[in-house]
């Protein structure tokens, strides 16, 4: 478990996909994001006083649940302050990584954060989810975004059998997973390394219940 800001620190820069260039790419996150929070609420001031156990490590540890070498294009929805999106595409700045955030002021913050990452792969998209245009996804995400039934009615048009999930849904995700109804589905609940009672559900979904898969 990920119990500290050295800890957090620790574990990330170990992480094979983190060479020197992708860890300074995200020391600059670190510090772009402090800056923006003072003139737009990103995130509470208490967790960026904890930004690498609560933001950094909570959004790379999705890694390790990816299957593939190259799982592009990663949808993440209602990206906000950037995570987890920005910070897979800081470590992966290779693959196609599509933030959607409906809120202008943040979808903003999205693109000059992008930009000065130097992240060509990230495309932003500020528009509400419904209005964007279907295209078939490998990867999935979302946090701290919708409870998981609204969720996935929202975004399963993104998904195909073989499209990764990866939600990490704090305390509830035992409970939501549980509560999910209407869908055949291959999810199972991952324990969050940053938190001990918190979870990821991640996994792949068949068909809506009633249809063939």
């Amino acid at each position: 478990m990920i119990a500290s800001e050295e800890a957090a620190r620790d574990w990330v820069r170990a992480l094979p996909q983190c060479d020197d260039v992708a860890f300074a790419r995200l020391e600059q996150l670190v510090a772009l994001l402090a800056a923006e929070n003072q003139r737009q609420n990103l995130v509470s001031q208490a967790s960026l006083a904890a930004v690498w156990q609560r933001h950094i490590a909570d959004s790379a540890q999705l890694l390790l649940h990816v299957r593939g070498e190259s799982p592009s294009p990663w949808l993440d929805m209602g990206s906000g302050a950037g995570f987890p999106g920005l910070v897979i595409a800081a470590l992966h700045p290779e693959w196609e990584i599509i933030l959607v955030e409906s809120r202008a002021l943040r979808a903003q913050w999205l693109e000059r954060a992008s930009a000065a990452l130097g992240l060509t792969r990230v495309r932003v998209v500020g528009k509400a989810l419904e209005k964007v245009e279907t295209v078939p996804m490998a990867v999935i995400s979302a946090r701290a975004f919708a409870p998981l039934g609204k969720l996935i009615d929202l975004s399963a048009r993104f998904s195909t059998i073989d499209t990764q999930w990866l939600l990490p849904k704090g305390r509830s995700a035992h409970q939501e997973l549980q509560d999910l109804q209407g869908w055949h589905h291959m999810f199972h609940v991952e324990q969050s390394l940053t938190d001990p009672e918190a979870g990821i559900v991640t996994g792949t979904l068949q068909a809506r219940k009633g249809r063939r898969s």
